[in-house]
């Protein structure tokens, strides 16, 4: 404080004044603050309210992405499966073609072989009668040595 002020104040008056002064230098400073923090309040809310309203928009927009995404992956999947399901077609329709062939040409030979076995019989019908016939011939000619 300067010294003429002092002089005409006195020395409680010089200190009574510095001590308003310095009160209301405080008064302003906590007024200041309080305004300060008031507004950094408020902003904050607002950014954070900004920040809030982007995040739900980017989880929109990222939700939106992947059901889009997934959307194209099963399209693409039911493509695919409509291939494979039609090339699996034509590989077994080939497969059947394939196995009714094999089935007539097994069945044709299971009627040859019925017919080689019915040539068979009857061959061994055939000799079967020879054999007969030559035994009772042998047994006729032994009969007739016999009884003579």
């Amino acid at each position: 404080m300067p010294k003429v002020l002092r002089e005409k104040l006195g020395e409680d008056g010089a200190d009574a004044l510095i001590s308003l002064i310095n009160q209301s230098q405080s008064n302003n400073k906590a007024e200041i603050l309080q305004f300060v923090e008031e507004k950094f309040e408020r902003r904050l809310s607002e950014e954070l309210g900004k920040v809030s309203e982007r995040i739900t928009d980017e989880f929109a927009k990222i939700n939106q992405r992947i059901t889009e995404e997934i959307s194209g992956v099963r399209g693409e999947l039911a493509k695919e499966i409509g291939g494979v399901r039609g090339e699996l077609a034509k590989e077994i329709s080939g497969v059947r073609g394939e196995m009714a062939k094999e089935i007539a040409s097994v069945r044709g030979e299971i009627a040859s072989v019925r017919g080689e076995l019915a040539n068979v019989r009857a061959d061994l019908i055939k000799w079967m009668f020879i054999f007969w016939v030559g035994q009772i011939g042998a047994i006729m000619g032994i009969l007739f040595a016999f009884f003579k």
